[in-house]
């Protein structure tokens, strides 16, 4: 096998396959050629070829986010690393594992004047759980050539000498780094950025290896809660008579279900899940906004919770943040192994566990459940609401209300789910889902940016069918994911495409004005029919509700091509739609 010629490279590449990571995504460059030579002559490795940084970049998180293992993204020096930004943002606060390979000149070429040197090293300093700057062998030549040495090291002898020192330094000091940046990236979940120096020549190639970098296995830390955490809180659950418990984000069989089921026993206890968190119990309330969005104040302050406990990442129901930060409980308790947000600014305890390990030791101790009427007071609700959300689909127009509604019902079992953000995720919450589907959304920094790349790398990662829902911006945003030569035939896109951003038509604004079309709604007329011919799509339109029903039966099955349904709705008209669903269902 051939190996790049220099030794930082072999050191990247052998620790890279030493802990694991095997899928490598590679955005084409020169200063990036020693790895890219070391990750593609290696079987071991899966790599990609991905033009489009920004795009490279959630593509590679889309992998990290379905397998849940770390994916490597290697690019050049110069803009290329900054391409990357919205997708590391993105793992950071949605807590990815995703290892940015950076390549950069030795030291003494920078800020010199030459093309594509930019000062890299700390760049994702805000957005970034661990930095390794790692230094090139040759500043060990570079290191002492002042005029001033002493007379001894003038000698040839004795300045090879310490060159030869001052490589072995740096080689254990950069295998030292790179072993902590992935140990991060494996144990703390999350983004994590190694800048690589490469002197030139930087295509040579050899046949043995000049490096055996030393491999520093990363600590796991126990999920061990103290026995008093768990008596005070066991004390506070059984005295209190309404208990709320509310899951964000949160990966596929994650949870075991038993403990899930065990929570729906107790009739103080509700529990409010979204369509990220992809935990099912027919007890569940999993339609927030459904729930909270008609209620008045006096119904406010009888769900107020007593006790919140949270677990999962970030939630994406406003509706009920806003609740929570105006009728706070009296205990936030979070779970999580690393994290806790104080997103309802009431957080009381971070338990520094996993959620299966504090359910496994919490819930078998809970001997008796208080008498409540809690649960069964917002079961009927519930049933009131569901009754009138089935009449209110019948009442309605073709819009985008009604086309999310026939999608839920079309998508087939056991697929992986991708979102788009903005209307999309939020339409999403409001229609039940299949407890056989996989949910994805990036919901960290929750932009419109990356969905598709995302989706396309969630899909390449495994067998099973994704689908993408997303919106006409999103996806026109993100329309270079298509120049990808990994999407699989069955990949399916599902645009809905009302002519602009609709979800600033439900927000507060003068809807009706020049002004607000162009710059708010960005009102356009665009179609992906173009994109999906150059990009070898089978491509599908609807805009009423027989030829969706009609275009939805063949859509998911096999196909010798991926497709995109384009659907198009009412700009003017879904705003309303949405609106009143809430006032009806009251």
């Amino acid at each position: 096998m051939q190996y790049p010629k220099i030794p930082l490279a072999q050191t990247i590449v052998l620790l890279c396959k030493a802990k694991n990571i095997q899928h490598i995504v590679i955005s084409p460059g020169s200063r990036n050629a020693p790895v890219t030579i070391g990750f593609t002559h290696d079987d071991y490795f899966t790599c990609y070829s991905i033009v489009d940084e920004r795009c490279a970049a959630f593509f590679a998180l889309g992998i990290a986010q379905r397998i849940q293992k770390p994916v490597a993204i290697v690019c050049s020096s110069g803009s290329a690393l900054l391409n990357y930004y919205p997708a590391i943002a993105e793992a950071y606060y949605s807590h990815i594992p995703v290892v940015v390979l950076s390549a950069d000149r030795p030291k003494h070429l920078i800020d010199i004047g030459d093309g594509q040197t930019i000062n890299q090293r700390d760049v994702y300093k805000n957005h970034i759980i661990y930095t390794a700057n790692l230094s090139s062998q040759m500043d060990a030549e570079f290191k002492n050539r002042d005029e001033d040495e002493p007379a001894i090291l003038k000698t040839l002898e004795n300045k090879l000498e310490r060159f030869l020192g001052r490589k072995q330094e740096l080689q254990q000091e950069n295998e030292t780094e790179i072993n902590k940046a992935l140990n991060k990236a494996l144990s703390k979940r999350g983004p994590v950025h190694i800048n690589m120096p490469f002197h030139e020549p930087l295509y040579e190639l050899t046949d043995t290896l000049s490096v055996n970098p030393k491999i520093i296995d990363f600590e796991k830390r126990a999920s061990k809660v103290d026995d008093f955490v768990y008596n005070e809180c066991l004390d506070l659950w059984n005295s209190a008579a309404k208990k709320m418990v509310l899951v964000g984000v949160n990966p596929p069989n994650e949870i075991e279900q038993k403990w899930l089921d065990e929570l729906v026993k107790d009739n103080s206890v509700i529990v409010f899940t979204e369509t990220t968190s992809n935990i099912h119990n027919p007890g569940f309330f999993n339609s927030i906004d459904t729930m909270i969005a008609p209620l008045e104040d006096e119904d406010f302050k009888a769900l107020q919770p007593d006790i919140l406990l949270t677990f999962g990442g970030l939630v994406v129901s406003k509706k009920i943040k806003a609740f929570l930060r105006s009728y706070q409980p009296k205990q936030h308790w979070h779970i999580d192994r690393d994290y806790a947000n104080d997103t309802f600014f009431c957080l009381e305890k971070h338990i520094e566990t996993t959620p299966n390990n504090f359910f496994e030791t919490f819930l078998p101790q809970i001997t008796h459940f208080v008498k409540s009427d809690y649960k069964a007071t917002w079961e009927l609700i519930r049933t009131h609401r569901k009754d009138k959300h089935k009449d209110y689909i019948n009442e309605i127009p073709f819009s985008d209300f009604l086309v999310f509604d026939a999608l839920f019902k079309s998508l087939p079992q056991h697929i992986s789910l991708q979102l788009g953000n903005s209307s999309t995720i939020r339409y999403a919450q409001l229609f039940d889902i299949h407890k056989s589907i996989d949910v994805f959304c990036n919901r960290g920094t929750s932009g419109i940016d990356g969905s598709t790349s995302t989706a396309i790398g969630c899909a390449v990662s495994h067998e099973q069918q994704t689908v993408f829902i997303t919106g006409d911006l999103s996806f026109f945003y993100d329309s270079n994911a298509l120049w990808n030569n990994y999407i699989p035939n069955n990949f399916r896109i599902i645009i809905i495409n009302n002519q602009g951003g609709g979800i600033f038509r439900i927000l507060p604004g003068n809807k009706d004005s020049e002004n607000f079309e162009k710059f708010f709604e960005t009102k356009h007329d665009l179609t992906a029919k173009q994109l999906a011919t150059m990009f070898g799509f089978q491509y599908l339109t609807a805009s009423n509700a027989v030829q969706l029903k009609n275009k939805l039966k063949d859509f998911y099955k096999e196909s010798n091509q991926p497709k995109i349904l384009e659907i198009f709705t009412p700009r003017t008209l879904n705003d309303d739609v949405l609106l009143n669903y809430f006032k009806y269902i009251k």
